[in-house]
């Protein structure tokens, strides 16, 4: 049906494996090992700069990606995502959502990128020319 001789099939059958196929098994177990210590996360591109930089082997990107296949293996896609559970607060409210105020020093509000640049020294030097300007308007309006 094949159209393959009988003795071909046996001899095919009785041959030891290639050195390719060894190669494989032996790179397959290598990806394996570096796909399962990066906890399940890395792809392709980083099991194969793995090998390459790491272990310094000499092997194709799309040798990785046919073995990774065969094997059932893939890394995880895009950037983590957050799930948010609906209508439960993910930090608590102390403004109960009410930003107005009536008079001075009811309500101090503070953006995270500003708050940031006021504790981190590195950020605070980018930012000295704003946080000057900022409390001289301060003192002007007070």
């Amino acid at each position: 049906m094949l159209g393959v001789s009988a003795s071909g099939y046996y001899e095919w059958l009785n041959r030891a494996p290639s050195a390719r196929a060894l190669r494989h098994v032996w790179l397959t177990e290598l990806i394996v090992r570096a796909h399962t210590e990066s906890r399940g996360t890395y792809g392709v591109r980083r099991v194969h700069a793995e090998l390459t930089l790491g272990h310094g082997i000499s092997v194709g990107r799309q040798a990785v990606e046919g073995l990774m296949r065969r094997a059932g293996l893939q890394g995880l896609s895009g950037r983590p995502r957050f799930r948010r559970v609906p209508h439960v607060a993910t930090a608590e409210d102390h403004v109960q959502r009410k930003f107005g105020r009536n008079g001075r020093d009811q309500l101090w509000v503070t953006d995270i990128e500003r708050h940031e640049a006021l504790t981190n020294l590195a950020v605070m030097k980018g930012h000295r020319r704003w946080l000057v300007a900022a409390s001289r308007k301060k003192l002007r309006a007070a």
